[in-house]
């Protein structure tokens, strides 16, 4: 008699278990929300901004954008340079050229619009000779004298033994000896000094003007700090091989940030 009702009940328990199972893997996990978040597409970053990646220093989106890793701290109220974001969205260019090209702009869109009022025959030779004048200047704003007259002396007196390769190499390598003289390739400042870029060693950058900066790689010994001005020929470092296989210097030239042929610039 209790064998039947002792199967009756274990029957029971085994339903709700199974049931209570069932209910337990059918709960759905906060997998969308998870996958939304990461699968959401980015704004895209306006002109003067930038992005961080996975990688990136300070110093390393400073040199890409022909900037001072300290400026660009100082632009986006960072404190401590070492805490940037993956994603976080920071100021590369000097918050006052925005403005001022702002200001260039409209001032040379009023000047078309006020010769279209003049409606006197008399008149339109005078208009042809304005519009050809704002052309020029036009062209003249967009190409700074600092781009076309810069002039670059040879940092060290070595063989080139090391082309410029953009894809590889973003400079030129110039042989010698422990200890050479390393000199700045034309006036300018410091704006930086010191070995946190991995693979240049021992490093100086000095910015020259809004247009280029020059970069002088593993160096054995660094004779200028941030901050210093440097005039063209002066002795800043002397060659060794920091972060090198052999004993070189490494000179790179960025326009815009951008690496460019240092050949092209040297006489």
């Amino acid at each position: 008699m209790n064998f039947p009702r002792l199967l009756i009940v274990s029957l029971a328990i085994s339903t709700v278990v199974f049931q209570s199972g069932c209910a337990t893997r059918s709960t759905p996990a906060p997998v969308v929300d998870r996958s939304g978040g990461k699968g959401a597409s980015l704004e895209p970053v306006q002109a003067g901004f930038y992005r961080i990646k996975r990688g990136d220093t300070l110093l390393r989106i400073a040199l890409d954008h022909g900037q001072s890793h300290r400026d660009i701290a100082e632009w986006n109220n960072i404190a401590d340079m070492n805490q940037i974001e993956v994603d976080q969205v920071i100021r590369v260019a000097p918050p006052r050229s925005a403005k001022a090209m702002t200001s260039k702009v409209e001032v040379k869109q009023e000047k078309p619009s006020a010769a279209k009022d003049v409606v006197k025959p008399s008149d339109k030779m005078k208009d042809e000779k304005l519009a050809k004048n704002e052309v020029k200047v036009d062209k003249s704003n967009n190409e700074p004298a600092a781009d076309a007259g810069i002039k670059l002396s040879w940092p060290s007196k070595g063989n080139v033994i090391d082309r410029f390769d953009e894809g590889k190499n973003k400079g030129i390598g110039i042989a010698g000896k422990s200890g050479d003289s390393i000199q700045a390739a034309a006036d300018g400042k410091v704006v930086y000094a010191g070995n946190s870029l991995r693979g240049y060693g021992n490093l100086l950058i000095v910015k020259h003007d809004n247009t280029y900066l020059t970069a002088y790689a593993h160096n054995k010994t660094l004779l200028v700090k941030e901050g210093d001005t440097v005039k063209k020929a002066q002795k800043i470092a002397e060659m060794g091989n920091t972060d090198a296989d052999q004993v070189k210097l490494h000179f790179e030239v960025r326009k815009h940030g951008k690496p460019v042929d240092p050949m092209s610039y040297l006489p």
